[in-house]
């Protein structure tokens, strides 16, 4: 059966939980991955005056971008593979897609950086005001294909809250064992100590990570 945006709507955590999750992503490719251009998962704490940005790129075509803004969050994602691309269809976003998103969240819709040559690259979108109880998306007919908008691939790792979704992905990823506690004590936001990172990744220290933990807004300690 085919996993789509509306069973990632269903699936997402509140606003708050998954801008914890983003930014704990966030943290651990900052630890494992000492290059910036390297890591997957970033997290802008000040991305505008009122914005926080989350964002995954897989530095093959596939993205997706989450703006945490006073009206609550807008949720794109980019896979290049899916028969949704506009890049297949006449440059057109997919029917549906983006055009029931509130005004609210017109901004991000139309945000240059979510795009190319000034039209939105977008396969996936979810947008949740504050204070509301659920993820929205648009009402859309999918390809009838496995996976048809990459929601599935896209956001496998936001889904798992346990952090053995990611534990994965870093493990293939960077080709060395990774502990697994460790990963899920930044989960749960755990202070940032030299031991915890030193458990990560034995070549990176606290000082060397202050800069990206300020950028983030990810909590520390010097013990």
């Amino acid at each position: 059966m085919a996993v789509t945006a509306h069973d990632v709507a269903r699936s997402l955590p509140d606003i708050t939980t998954l801008r914890e999750r983003c930014r704990a992503l966030a943290v651990l490719e900052a630890i494992l991955s000492p290059a910036e251009e390297s890591r997957y998962y970033s997290f802008t704490s000040a991305w505008s005056e009122d914005e926080e940005l989350a964002s995954m790129d897989n530095g093959s075509g596939d993205a997706w971008s989450i703006v945490f803004s006073p009206a609550g969050a807008f949720l794109r994602g980019f896979d290049h593979e899916s028969s949704m691309n506009p890049a297949v269809n006449d440059e057109e976003l997919w029917p549906g897609l983006v055009d029931t998103i509130p005004e609210a969240f017109s901004a991000a819709v139309n945000e240059p950086a979510f795009g190319y040559e000034g039209k939105l690259e977008a396969t996936v979108c979810l947008w949740r005001h504050t204070g509301d109880d659920r993820w929205h998306a648009g009402d859309i007919d999918f390809p009838d294909r496995p996976d048809p908008d990459g929601a599935e691939r896209l956001f496998s790792v936001l889904l798992d809250p346990t952090g053995l979704a990611y534990h994965r992905f870093a493990e293939d990823y960077y080709g060395k064992t990774v502990d697994l506690d460790a990963v899920r004590e930044v989960f749960a936001l755990t202070p940032l100590t030299a031991s915890l990172v030193r458990r990560l990744n034995p070549d990176r220290s606290t000082a060397a990570l202050l800069a990206d933990l300020s950028y983030i807004g990810y909590p520390s300690q010097s013990a």
